[in-house]
């Protein structure tokens, strides 16, 4: 090995241990998550899903139309929706161009009114019209990715999953509790640094305190309740990434 090389290496090893160091110094310790998921509790005692549903495919149609939307513009299209097709069935047999004329005042609705007709088609062909509990199955319907496959299964089906959406992704970044370049990253390992007994309502915690108080323009730091374990908080400069370059999936 030439001397250039042995340099290059030991360059390459010290940046290393340094980008460690740095997510050690971001990442949250055991008892600080533990303190985090108490305040979080304490302050949601109840937490529920936004979006209006009766039964789970109500729910699975609802999680598709919020993608790129907010939940209250779905909640004011969806009674009519599901008053004319309250199941897969009737759904796929109101078909694609009658679906839209219910959901023209949601973000990208020609798109979304396809995935609905398209996955009620397929319910009704491979699950007997139900929406299946299984997260394999879920992520192989149009329109359906794993954000939305996990809100089903936890919202739908109390199930202990996390889906990562855009504000779960900037808490969990700007507090040091999971730290990831985009969702997925985040989503891959977040279930593995939240204390057991606050898994099932973790994503309910999250995303209401990344939508009302961790906001992305203007939280309200202020106010938090996670303010004195938070890293972004405690460090200014050490914010872990860049919360504008980061994405959900859906």
């Amino acid at each position: 090995m030439t001397g250039h090389q042995q340099k290059k290496k030991q360059k390459t090893k010290s940046s290393t241990g340094a980008a460690q160091d740095k997510i050690r110094r971001c990442l949250l310790s055991q008892a600080e998550r533990e303190l985090i998921f108490q305040r979080l509790a304490a302050a949601h005692p109840h937490p529920q899903s936004e979006l209006n549903f009766k039964n789970p495919f109500e729910l699975l149609c609802a999680v598709v139309l919020s993608a790129q939307a907010t939940d209250a513009s779905v909640n004011k299209a969806t009674p009519a929706l599901f008053a004319a097709a309250p199941d897969a069935g009737s759904m796929a047999a109101l078909g694609e161009e009658k679906i839209a004329s219910y959901i023209k005042t949601i973000g990208l609705w020609h798109a979304k009114a396809s995935y609905l007709a398209k996955l009620s088609q397929s319910l009704v062909d491979h699950y007997g019209g139900e929406v299946p509990a299984d997260y394999s199955k879920l992520i192989k319907l149009p329109g359906v990715g794993s954000k939305t496959a996990k809100v089903v299964l936890n919202v739908a089906f109390g199930q202990s999953t996390v889906a990562v959406d855009t504000h779960i992704f900037r808490v969990a970044n700007r507090t040091g509790l999971c730290l990831g370049k985009n969702a997925r990253e985040v989503e891959e390992h977040i279930v593995y640094y939240i204390p057991p007994a606050y898994l099932k309502e973790a994503h309910h915690y999250l995303l209401l305190h990344g939508r009302y108080v961790c906001k992305a323009l203007k939280p309200d730091c202020a106010g938090c309740l996670l303010s004195s374990v938070c890293r972004s908080h405690q460090e200014a400069g050490l914010q872990p990434l860049n919360m504008r370059k980061g994405s959900a999936s859906s």
